[in-house]
């Protein structure tokens, strides 16, 4: 089974840049109820949708307190427990980052590594690329960052 997953946050001052759990360097963060990272939330969406789970809102409501700055690894540890609970794995998971900046391939093996233990597969089942916008839209006028997934389950 297949599910696709895509989130999207805007820039905001005064938080660290998180993405796949990593904090990469940059001027600004994104802004979000969670540490806002998009390339988890679109890979955990991507994995629950292949089962047709409900998305991570309703796991994790974005008005909840206790989710509150919650690291986004926790959703996608929680999306792969949900997928084991229901008696399937997850095989694999591909995602592209859309963002004018900050250059994120000099993070991707970290990405793939934290991302990899929290969904319970290897590093190199987790694919990580990253796009523009080719100076676009509110993506490419740099208001913020896209990210777009597809996970398989078995």
């Amino acid at each position: 089974m297949t599910g696709l997953g895509y989130d999207i946050h805007r820039f905001a001052e005064g938080r660290p840049l998180i993405l796949g759990g990593v904090e990469i360097p940059h001027t600004q963060g994104l802004d979000g109820h969670s540490d806002a990272d998009v390339l988890s939330h679109a890979i955990a969406d991507a994995v629950l949708g292949a089962l047709g789970l409900p998305d991570i809102g309703h796991w994790f409501p974005p008005g909840n307190p206790d989710c509150k700055d919650i690291s986004s690894l926790r959703i996608l540890e929680k999306a792969a427990a949900l997928i084991r609970e229901k008696g399937h794995e997850i095989i694999n998971v591909d995602a592209t980052l859309i963002a004018e900046a900050p250059k994120v391939l000099p993070h991707r093996e970290a990405m793939q590594a934290k991302i990899g233990a929290a969904l319970g597969i290897a590093p190199e089942r987790v694919g990580i690329k990253a796009t523009t916008n080719e100076l676009l839209g509110a993506i490419g006028r740099r208001e913020g960052i896209a990210a777009m997934a597809v996970a398989e389950v078995k």
